[in-house]
């Protein structure tokens, strides 16, 4: 799965009418409309705001008055098609007065967003495991280190009888970096759930 690093735009004339594209990352639903319900104040002439969500299971089609299934699903369709997650797109309509057809307007919203996705900076999603372990105070420094080589974010140590220490790191990488901890700490490192 892909998202988005910034914003990408385009800008299609169909017949008169301008149509305005918009990718994006985006968390979630809630965000989602807050920015829709911005770029609707943004362009009070314009005659639709039709927006398409994939983000983190959250999905969302919009038609914004457009007849059904002319502008959303299209427009979420190509993001599906393009594997990507956490993106919003959006696509603003000034009506030029000539009337587009059905399959007019899926072409327009289709070509709007995938006008915008190309000159979009696409990167990975990187899943992130949180992960927990007791260790010695000896063991410590070493467990910091493997940390750190990791790549991964120390999020909490806590000092008692032993070290407790919580971090995060890349998913994929979660079994050989505790398969290289344990074996660094000759079997004294405890996992906790």
């Amino acid at each position: 799965m892909l998202t988005l690093s910034t914003p990408a735009h385009s800008e299609l004339l169909i017949r008169k009418s301008r149509f305005i594209g918009c990718v994006e990352p985006m968390a979630d639903r809630a965000a989602a409309q807050h920015r829709v319900a911005a770029l609707r104040v943004a362009h009070p002439g314009a005659a639709h705001v039709c927006w398409a969500l994939l983000a983190g299971g959250q999905s969302a089609a919009v038609d914004d008055g457009e007849p059904g299934g002319t502008a959303g699903r299209p427009m979420l369709d190509v993001l599906r098609h393009q594997q990507l997650d956490g993106v919003l797109a959006t696509v603003v309509r000034y009506f030029g007065g000539i009337k587009l057809g059905a399959g007019g307007l899926v072409r327009a919203y289709t070509d709007a967003v995938a006008q915008a996705l190309l000159g979009a900076d696409k990167i990975p999603i990187l899943r992130l495991r949180e992960l927990a372990c007791l260790v010695p105070y000896a063991l410590e420094g070493m467990l910091r280190r493997q940390i750190e080589r990791a790549g991964a974010t120390l999020l909490h140590v806590e000092h008692g009888t032993l070290v407790t220490v919580r971090f995060t790191l890349v998913e994929d990488a979660a079994g050989a970096f505790i398969a290289g901890v344990n074996e660094a700490g000759q079997g004294r490192v405890g996992w906790l759930d």
